[in-house]
């Protein structure tokens, strides 16, 4: 049976290629969202360059009817990173707070039956887009603040950052074998997700 996955993230989500200067994606044989698609899955790339958790009304308003409209089984939300970037004196905790507030109007909003995936993105590294200690830092707490938020709401959760994924030299986006080693990630967290539903009949 082939499920439906739409994909709500940033640039890394949307394939972005750092060595591109005009918002360019690599090509659809690297991106990790192509290559769940290369196994059967029926993927809805939602990811946009610069797009931090939704906040303000007009923004959950608009990414709500975007998961809605997908009818979608799963919903994957990897989201964060900018929002550390764009302030670099905000906490994970923060974030966790942001991101409870949007799945919260999400399941509101949606059929019964999505389930949600959150996954929280690799931790940034120093490079030439992170100069910030505490911005990286930061990154490394958005896990563990993502999980309470995940167990909280009743959801299932996925930390990214165990699954070696490579960056460039920026620190933030993924490299070729960083895209595919997101890929084999994922499939084996979206496995779990169902064979968790089989059994149980429930989300995690």
């Amino acid at each position: 049976m082939s499920h439906r996955i739409i994909c709500y993230g940033d640039s890394n989500t949307y394939g972005y290629d750092p060595r591109s200067y005009l918002g360019g994606r690599y090509p659809e044989a690297v991106r990790w969202t192509e290559l769940l698609k290369a196994e059967g899955w029926e993927v809805i790339n939602q990811g946009e360059n610069g797009r931090s958790i939704p906040k303000m009304d007009y923004e959950i308003e608009m990414a709500v009817k975007a998961i809605r409209d997908s009818k979608a089984d799963i919903l994957a939300v990897m989201l964060g990173s900018n929002d550390l970037l764009q302030r670099p004196d905000l906490a994970a905790e923060s974030c966790g707070g942001r991101m409870e507030k949007f799945l919260t109007a999400v399941l509101a909003e949606t059929q019964a039956n999505l389930k949600i995936l959150l996954v929280a993105p690799p931790p940034m590294e120093a490079g030439a887009w992170v100069s910030d200690p505490g911005t990286i830092e930061a990154s490394r707490r958005l896990a563990g603040s993502y999980e309470v938020t995940a167990h909280r709401m009743g959801i299932a959760f996925v930390d990214a950052g165990i699954w070696g994924v490579g960056l460039t030299y920026d620190g933030v986006h993924f490299s070729e074998e960083g895209h595919l080693a997101f890929a084999k990630g994922m499939r084996k967290a979206l496995d779990t997700l169902l064979c968790f539903e089989l059994v149980s009949g429930g989300q995690p």
